[in-house]
């Protein structure tokens, strides 16, 4: 698949003022600094349609945009930024939470790991809080690019390792770059397939 048309629609802090057309959403989320404003920007090809900040923790809404006239990306705030206060760590939680939870035209939430880490159990936790859930979700490693491969296979495989103590079957997984464009192509064909399933049942 490839992408055309990418129009920002809205930002809210409130999901009953999301688009209501029932078009199918893929949101994505992250801890801060996970790099997912340049990811997006690399799968869309505007460099400036999510904002990219030097600070970390600046998506504090629910930002729609609306791709080929047929689906929304769905930019997320992150989680786990140290640095807000308690009572906007709670906010941001609850703002995910009732998206996530509520919204029925999410399609796929793709959770974005920082590949030049070791497991944070603040992730696992979230993904685990996605499965008792019964979310749809995958995963997409981030700045593949700023490590060599040897020590990316490494993290990926120990990341896979740790999940594999929760899960019977690992969700999908990408590695991408938004520096190099490494992964597009592959998150955006696992986007159309869905869409193809959606409009095919």
């Amino acid at each position: 698949m490839e992408i055309t048309e990418a129009q920002f629609v809205i930002s809210n802090s409130d999901i009953k003022k999301c688009p209501q057309d029932g078009k199918p959403e893929y949101a994505f989320i992250g801890r801060s600094n996970v790099g997912k404003s340049s990811l997006i920007n690399m799968l869309t090809r505007h460099n400036k349609l999510a904002m990219t900040s030097s600070t970390p923790g600046k998506t504090l809404l629910i930002n729609h945009f609306l791709i080929n006239r047929n689906w929304y990306l769905v930019d997320l705030p992150g989680y786990g930024y140290a640095q807000r206060s308690k009572k906007q760590q709670e906010k941001i939680k609850k703002l995910i939470e009732e998206y996530i939870l509520n919204r029925l035209q999410l399609t796929c939430l793709f959770v974005l790991i920082d590949s030049r880490h070791a497991p944070q159990e603040i992730d696992l936790k979230f993904i685990e809080w996605l499965g008792k859930n019964e979310i749809p979700f995958a995963i997409i490693f981030t700045k593949a690019d700023k490590l060599s491969n040897s020590k990316l296979q490494a993290n990926i495989t120990s990341y896979k390792e740790r999940l594999k103590q929760q899960w019977e079957e690992l969700p999908p997984c990408f590695v991408t770059s938004a520096e190099k464009k490494t992964g597009r192509k592959d998150v955006l064909d696992y986007i159309g397939q869905i869409n193809a399933d959606i409009q095919n049942s």
